[in-house]
């Protein structure tokens, strides 16, 4: 890298430029991206906290966001101020020794926003650079503040269609790439949303240039760009095109400052049960693919599809990694992605030659990945055109947005690796016909998978045995920590996790690797051998990161804890055995260091009260109507039994009075409770809250707060079921 000074001041807050980002390694006590370097390796090359007295950690401070949301960022940490991201884009500054509050942020979404955002309304992280701070709000404004001060300096509006309510959202961290900062989407599971990024001037947010990864539909003239030109013809003509097209960029981005690339990861063509109709799909370039970008003109220089015809959900969208890596004598610039697909891909990263994919986790949809043309042969175990199938990985991937981390020294990476099939099924000519944000393609994670108590929703369904022949693993839903080797392709060691649902990881220079679990601990594990070192209850579920720092000389170990996301906005109620369950989520930011008492705990979840619901309803037909209008448009977030959004069977008397100003009206829309008069009539929603309050009187007759919904009710709240919801303990 370039040696040439800094211009900027020591003094100014975020102190970053592309010098001190080259050089990253030579500041070991920083943490200036989300992933510490711009290389994205969750690497830190401090050691006082190591091997030999990790078992020493204890609490040193903590900070509550006053959220109850999922938390997914790490935060940064220049010259002693801790830069945090939490729900919708808020921003807080702290002093990161001691967790004093220097200013927050507010960027004032719309909450309308929220029923956009398909897995709860997370952030992913903030960029700063000379003095400013970067985060994208949920609302899809991308924001510039002072990071002195928290004051807004500009903000410029990402999202294409917003007077149409095209259904976007923004959940992902800024790029740095040269001058400019560069922003997606989200999307891609909901009806009309097309996948890009865009790139702005960082110093005014003026827009330099738009990629867009998948063409529009070819009857409205010609594509906006030429490799769009390319791309139409891998969709087949009679493609939905109202019905959505995808390939939304909503996390895994990368800069490479010598070849001027940026490199971003596309999610799923939508929809993709690509062949409902007797359509015959296509690759449907640019979904699920690795795209490099140049910097300068935002034109394509190389792409690679990792699932051509993608009908299973396999994002490409993971965190990437840069290396530079010797492979059969010869040392490479790659970059590498251990995909939701299972496969733990190596390509050149400046020409996209395929170096190497092989699986990480157990895989049925393909007998394997072709090593000259790229191509995965497809097991038709994994058609599910003419019925449901039994597909491994499931919808969740076998690694979602969770962070890895590499450690170059070891040529290891530290893989969150979730080990889970679902069964998954077309579901248009079935009642439960839609769900929004899965469009006719529900999926189910196979504890959930119970064809007597889904036969009202879905019809007559095979047994789990029969779906299950031919699948060569243990088909319960798991979570493993594993230590993959780069050069040879293989797991090192792997330790089992607390749930098929745990956090990113940090690897050290100290031999540790930490992970956050479901049950609340903190972990630490041996580098070398996968031995657990150190277990720290801290009272939070945790998906996030964490990451660690030094201020004076002491070393802090810190991490961002509160469960959602896909976790369990799209799925099951939360186990008894996670903190979130036990400890009610509060979302914290906690922070670690030697010789520290334990964590403090927060109090014992309490359910709220059931009141006494309205009249009962009588007319039966009224209530199953209402079932499925839930199933399809209020199940993915409020789910029955304890959550993180409200169990609507314990609405309080005002809002059963105001149900329908609620649902429609958006008379909460302030607490991110999205109005959907667009997809219901007044009708709908008075069968809606006839089931809701049928259910509230089966609660009470119950006598328990905690039972299950019994058998003729349990699919109401797993139909919209994503496949990483449930918490198996292990």
């Amino acid at each position: 890298a370039s040696a040439a000074p800094s211009s900027i001041s020591p003094t100014m807050p975020a102190a970053v430029d592309a010098v001190r980002l080259a050089h990253a390694a030579d500041e070991p006590d920083q943490w200036l991206t989300p992933g510490r370097d711009p290389r994205g390796t969750y690497f830190s090359p401090l050691t006082d906290i190591n091997a030999e007295n990790v078992a020493r950690l204890g609490f040193a401070w903590q900070y509550r966001l006053g959220t109850h949301r999922g938390l997914e960022a790490t935060p940064l940490v220049i010259d002693g101020i801790m830069y945090a991201a939490g729900n919708f884009g808020h921003v807080y500054a702290l002093d990161a020794a001691s967790g004093r509050e220097l200013w927050t942020y507010d960027p004032h979404i719309d909450g309308q926003w929220s029923r956009y955002a398909c897995c709860d309304a997370v952030n992913r992280g903030l960029a700063a650079f000379e003095g400013r701070l970067y985060v994208g709000a949920l609302d899809g404004w991308l924001h510039a503040i002072g990071a002195r001060t928290g004051q807004l300096l500009w903000k410029v509006d990402t999202l294409l269609g917003r007077t149409q309510r095209k259904p976007y959202t923004l959940t992902g961290a800024p790029l740095l790439a040269g001058d400019v900062v560069v922003i997606g989407n989200s999307g891609g599971d909901f009806a009309g949303a097309r996948g890009y990024v865009s790139a702005y001037d960082l110093k005014s947010g003026a827009m330099r240039w738009r990629f867009y990864t998948v063409p529009h539909n070819p009857a409205d003239g010609p594509q906006e760009q030429p490799h769009l030109e390319a791309a139409v013809k891998t969709w087949d003509p009679r493609h939905r095109w109202d019905a959505g097209i995808g390939g939304n960029v909503w996390d895994g981005m990368a800069y490479d400052p010598a070849l001027k690339l940026v490199y971003i990861g596309t999610a799923n063509a939508a929809p993709y049960n690509s062949h409902l109709g007797g359509r015959r799909g296509g690759d449907e370039l640019y979904a699920a693919s690795i795209i490099a970008i140049r910097v300068d003109t935002g034109t394509m220089a190389w792409y690679y599809q990792s699932v051509p015809g993608d009908r299973w959900d396999f994002d490409s969208t993971q965190k990437f990694v840069l290396a530079d890596i010797e492979i059969a004598g010869r040392r490479r610039s790659v970059i590498m992605q251990a995909e939701k697909n299972g496969f733990y891909y190596v390509l050149d990263r400046g020409s996209g030659e395929l170096l190497s994919a092989q699986p990480f986790a157990y895989v049925s949809w393909t007998k394997g990945i072709d090593p000259k043309s790229g191509r995965p042969s497809i097991d038709r175990s994994a058609n599910y055109d003419h019925g449901p199938a039994l597909v491994f990985p499931s919808e969740a991937g076998a690694h979602s947005w969770q962070p890895m981390a590499f450690d170059a020294a070891r040529g290891l990476t530290f893989i969150p690796v979730i080990e889970s099939g679902n069964v998954i099924m077309e579901t248009s000519d079935r009642p439960a016909g839609l769900v929004e944000g899965q469009y006719t393609t529900p999926a189910f994670v196979t504890e959930s998978y119970d064809p007597d108590a889904m036969k009202k929703l879905y019809g007559p369904l095979p047994p789990f045995k029969q779906l299950a022949r031919g699948i060569k693993t243990d088909t319960a839903s798991r979570g493993f920590l594993r230590a993959w080797s780069v050069v040879e392709h293989r797991i090192v060691w792997q330790a089992p996790t607390a749930s098929s649902w745990d956090g990113g990881v940090l690897a050290t220079a100290g031999g540790l690797v930490f992970q956050g679990d479901a049950n609340g601990y903190l972990n630490a594990y041996s580098a070398d051998s996968g031995r657990r070192l150190a277990t720290i209850q801290v009272g939070s579920s945790m998906m996030a990161a964490p990451m660690t720092y030094r201020v004076d000389g002491v070393q802090f170990v810190a991490i961002m804890a509160g469960y959602g996301g896909g976790a369990v906005i799209t799925g099951a109620p939360l186990d008894p055995s996670s903190a979130a369950y036990r400890y009610g989520n509060d979302g914290r930011i906690i922070v670690l260091k030697l010789d520290g008492p334990p964590p403090p705990l927060p109090p014992l979840a309490v359910d709220p009260p059931l009141t006494t619901p309205p009249i009962r309803p009588t007319d039966v037909a009224e209530i199953d109507t209402g079932e499925i209008l839930y199933n399809r448009f209020c199940a993915r977030c409020h789910l029955f039994g304890r959550g993180i959004l409200p169990d609507l069977r314990r609405l309080d008397p005002a809002s059963h009075a105001m149900f329908d100003s609620i649902v429609r009206g958006g008379a909460y829309s302030s607490k991110g409770m999205a109005r959907f008069d667009d997809v219901l009539s007044p009708a709908d929603v008075v069968a809606i809250h006839a089931y809701l309050i049928d259910e509230a009187w089966r609660l009470g007759e119950s006598g328990s707060p905690a039972r299950k919904v019994g058998p003729r009710r349990s699919c109401s709240r797993r139909a919209a079921m994503r496949t990483a919801a449930l918490i198996k303990t292990s």
